[in-house]
């Protein structure tokens, strides 16, 4: 049986996890951190493709984009966070016909960088966390519903292509999980938004 508080529950669990990994590597590296560590931006256009139903909606495939900044305590270790906006459409939903469903919010998360045998090409895996809500909006673009922020989890893997000093082209595959109550007149549906984003990001180092 399939409940909102066990996912909600999982992810409070992930979250705990996330912050005291983070946590733990600001105590350890320190000094590390001085000597090697630097800030990075990036932004990251993407096209969304669901894995499952919202509700009974078949979305459409999505698009949006994301913009973070990152720390690296080593070479190898970043943390990073930002904010993202995706958007999907449906033709028939719970919500009506011809609904557009936007998932905005905040992301953060860990990062690990490795390079492969050409030092101009590394493989990255990330793991992280997603603060989102999701609005709906109608034919005419009005806004008809819009829970609050919940947590969700994210996950993904890629490249990091160099491209001169201090600029990287980072193609990634991620997949991203948020579930939400929505509220609709005088009813409310529970909704797991899930879905795989392939995207090319472009990343400044300094």
């Amino acid at each position: 049986m399939r409940t909102q508080s066990t996912k909600k529950n999982a992810a409070k669990h992930f979250l705990a996890i996330f912050l005291a990994v983070s946590f733990t590597i600001f105590l350890i590296l320190p000094n590390i951190s001085k000597s090697q560590g630097h800030w990075g931006l990036e932004f990251r256009p993407g096209a969304d493709f669901a894995t499952k139903k919202l509700g009974d909606a078949n979305l459409k495939t999505g698009f949006g984009f994301e913009g973070t900044v990152k720390y690296y305590f080593v070479p190898s270790i970043s943390v990073y966070a930002g904010w993202s906006w995706n958007k999907f459409a449906a033709n028939q939903s719970f919500a009506g016909t011809k609904n557009d469903f936007e998932e905005t919010g905040y992301t953060f998360g860990l990062q690990l960088t490795k390079p492969l045998e050409n030092e101009n090409l590394s493989y990255l895996l990330e793991a992280g966390g997603i603060f989102n809500h999701i609005e709906i909006e109608n034919s005419n673009g009005d806004i008809i519903a819009d829970p609050k922020h919940g947590l969700g989890w994210q996950a993904g893997a890629g490249l990091v292509v160099r491209v001169g000093e201090s600029f990287r082209l980072v193609p990634t595959i991620r997949y991203r999980s948020l579930s939400r109550d929505i509220k609709i007149g005088d009813g409310s549906t529970p909704v797991d938004l899930n879905y795989i984003s392939a995207g090319v990001g472009i990343a400044w180092q300094f």
